[in-house]
């Protein structure tokens, strides 16, 4: 029998975890049988009537000091107002919730009972599907009570709070797409997962922690086209979790610049001897452990290892450092709206491109009822490009088409295609030294826009001399632009403007620079100059007749995945131009988890992109010779030029129309941010607005992807000092315009 000291301190254990709140539907019953509205008890509470709504439906949970005066008003109610009893009373008592976090642990025979609570969600298809809306956050729960049970098999969740994102109907996949791993104060090992959900883990080594996520975890994420595959179960290991399972918390130096533990670590050999296998990175902070699969039955699961540095700080900010359940909010958050993460942000950004477009497809079957794998139309096929028939122009240096070059030889403009984005500044005029302030305006998700209906190629590409320009025909170009002078440009239809055109920069070279020659450009540059007016005789091109938008479905995704996510945040689509600006001051603080989910949505963008030309990563490369990324369907350096091509002209036909109206010019351009010297600190001191419509064509502010929102303001004054003291007259202040700290300068010297 235990001492009645021991049951003491049970209960004050008990009584730590905070008032004992009944079930969701009850609270919303207590209010309506009051007679009372979800603004009386906000009102009361002093908080928002959509707080008072997510205590109703689940999402979120009361925090002290409110969770004792929502407490007593429930207790109130509840004595008033007593559950009906009788033939239509509802049968069942829904499990309660303990303490202000709503995470819980299922023992198997909970678990089969809640399994016929789960509700239903829509599964993925290949158009991009609404948006769930993030949960809401809640703070690490205690060690839950577990009913013992002698297989701990882990169970279905119960219904998930409302707008929790969830692996959808799937039965496979009901405990959502990924878990953190942790181990808890008592030594059991615990996953957090999708809306609270914590399952026991009997796992007591990596092979048997591989095994039980493929049997009895039920993670995963449907497909998100037909053809597709099912995304893989993700672990994202804790600390803890690493020292249970005999693996370093963080990598020695050789470790880490070999990107993986040695393979005669214990571990490897424990999965080695179960069967299991490591891809060819081997165990990393991203380790997919697989057996070969055998017809459709794929066995994977993926490893994820923050303190390993599987987190880059620079996108996924302090995600790392959280706590598991926390943790798990963030991933899965990003999970459900763009992809379970199948690496860095770059990575997953590439994936995404393949998940929406697999490069084949199962044929209709045969006289004998079977099916063989073809093509999938509209993809990057595998084998649709040779990695040895590039076009040189479009291939980085080193590339094995370029092995013949002389030694040392550096390619110019004529032999290049060099589509890059904006790094551009001039020195301010008299007229603008005379104002206060340097304002910074940044472009949402601009490269994500520049994939926004853009016709890529998708095979290869055939050589053409001579060719007549075709706007509508992706490729690169052999063309003299020259001869486009910005001071004499069209800006519509039959409309030309007479601009300044020392004050402003060239579309057609990163730098800003005018062209002195013929150069490679990619199709949006080319139709640019049309655009502006000026005739074009290209002399060569490379050009794709195979193409289509095959960037259109990712970037729905993204787009989606960013427009929920902010408005989360509170920041929407619809908002008049001040309330934006005022919406966005300060909105990571509303929500610090899901301002790291933005950061990783943008990251996703950006490094998806970029990895269409990724380089050689060590490998004993050298060059000339091919390297392992070559072999990629998605490795097209020509498509990452397009998108870059595209924002590029983008931007800089906002700032010509800025320009031709207002009489304004950029001071300095950085990628997506642009300056302007103006007399007010805020974008909308200089921005063209007239009854809240902004300037067709022009920049206009908002949450949109192309559209713009406040990057940072500083002085003119500290604009001057900064490029006198740097003896940097032409230095790009669009680098520091967010909080005016100068850091890496480079004068050009």
């Amino acid at each position: 029998m235990p001492t009645e000291q021991e049951l003491i301190a049970r209960a004050t254990e008990l009584l730590a975890r905070g008032p004992l709140l009944p079930p969701p539907a009850e609270r919303k019953r207590l209010r309506e049988a009051a007679g009372v509205t979800q603004q009386d008890v906000a009102v009361a509470l002093e908080t928002k009537r959509e707080t008072v709504n997510g205590w109703e439906t689940g999402r979120t949970m009361p925090r002290p000091p409110r969770l004792a005066a929502y407490k007593h008003l429930l207790d109130g109610w509840a004595a008033m107002y007593p559950p009906p009893t009788g033939p239509d009373a509802p049968t069942g008592v829904p499990e309660t919730f303990t303490g202000p976090a709503e995470a819980r642990t299922l023992s198997t025979g909970q678990a089969s009972e809640a399994a016929d609570m789960t509700e239903p969600e829509n599964t993925q298809t290949p158009a991009p599907a609404p948006v769930a809306a993030a949960p809401a956050a809640a703070p690490r729960p205690a060690r839950t009570t577990r009913t013992s049970s002698t297989s701990r098999r882990p169970g279905a969740k119960k219904a998930a709070p409302a707008g929790t994102p969830a692996g959808g109907t799937d039965p496979r996949f009901e405990n959502g797409p990924l878990a953190v791993v942790d181990v808890d104060a008592g030594g059991q090992v615990l996953a957090y997962c999708t809306g609270g959900l914590v399952l026991d883990v009997p796992a007591k080594s990596i092979p048997a922690l591989v095994d039980w996520t493929l049997r009895e975890a039920k993670l995963g994420q449907p497909k998100l086209s037909g053809p597709g595959k099912d995304a893989d179960p993700l672990l994202v290991l804790t600390e803890a979790a690493l020292e249970r399972y005999g693996l370093p918390i963080v990598l020695t130096e050789e470790e880490r610049l070999a990107g993986r533990i040695p393979e005669n670590h214990k571990v490897i050999k424990q999965l080695t001897r179960a069967d299991w296998q490591l891809t060819k990175r081997g165990f990393g902070p991203w380790a997919r452990i697989y057996r070969p699969a055998k017809g459709s039955d794929r066995q994977c699961v993926q490893l994820c290892i923050p303190s390993w540095n599987a987190l880059d700080t620079r996108h996924w900010g302090e995600a790392g450092q959280l706590p598991p359940a926390e943790l798990a909010r963030v991933l899965d958050v990003y999970a459900s709206r763009v992809m379970t993460p199948r690496g860095s942000t770059a990575v997953t950004g590439l994936e995404l491109m393949t998940a929406l477009h697999p490069p084949t497809r199962a044929t209709a079957p045969d006289e004998n009822g079977k099916r063989t794998g073809e093509h999938n139309p509209g993809s990057l096929g595998k084998d649709a490009i040779n990695p040895l028939n590039w076009p040189p122009c479009e291939v980085p240096d080193g590339h094995p088409v370029l092995k013949d070059l002389p030694r040392f030889h550096v390619r110019g403009p004529g032999e290049k295609l060099f589509e890059e984005a904006y790094d551009w500044a001039r020195p301010m005029t008299d007229a603008e030294c005379t104002l206060r302030f340097l304002v910074g305006i940044d472009v949402n998700m601009a490269f994500a826009a520049g994939a926004n209906g853009l016709t890529v190629g998708l095979g290869e590409a055939t050589h053409v001399k001579q060719p007549v320009f075709d706007p509508k025909l992706p490729g690169s170009w052999l063309v003299d632009l020259s001869h486009v002078d910005l001071s004499h440009v069209k800006v519509g239809k039959d409309k030309w403007a007479d601009l300044d055109g020392s004050l402003l920069p060239s579309p057609f070279t990163p730098k800003g620079e005018r062209p002195e020659g013929p150069a490679w450009y990619a199709t949006p540059t080319v139709a640019y100059a049309v655009e502006l007016g000026y005739e074009v005789r290209p002399l060569e091109a490379w050009v794709r007749y195979d193409n289509g938008r095959y960037l259109d479905g990712w970037y729905n995704r993204l787009r989606d995945a960013y427009l929920a996510t902010m408005a989360d945040l509170g920041v929407h689509t619809d908002m008049e131009p001040a309330d934006f600006l005022a919406a966005m001051d300060g909105y990571k603080q509303r929500d610090p988890e899901l301002a790291i989910v933005v950061s990783a949505i943008k990251a996703t963008v950006k490094g998806g992109i970029g990895k269409l030309r990724e380089r050689p990563r060590g490998e004993g490369w050298r060059p000339g010779e091919p390297w392992r990324a070559l072999s990629r369907p998605t490795w097209r350096p020509d498509i990452r030029a397009a998108v870059i091509s595209r924002t590029r002209i983008n931007l800089h036909r906002k700032i010509v129309k800025h320009a031709a109206f207002t009489g304004q010019y950029p001071i300095a351009i950085l990628s997506d941010c642009v300056v302007y010297a103006s007399n007010g600190p805020s974008p909308l001191d200089f921005l063209p607005y007239r009854d809240g419509t902004a300037l067709p064509g022009g920049f206009k502010l908002g949450i949109n992807p192309g559209l713009v929102k406040h990057e940072g303001t500083q002085s003119v004054l500290w604009g001057e000092e900064v490029r006198e003291r740097f003896d940097a007259p032409e230095l790009n202040l669009a680098r520091y315009i967010k909080d005016g700290t100068v850091t890496d300068v480079d004068n050009g010297e």
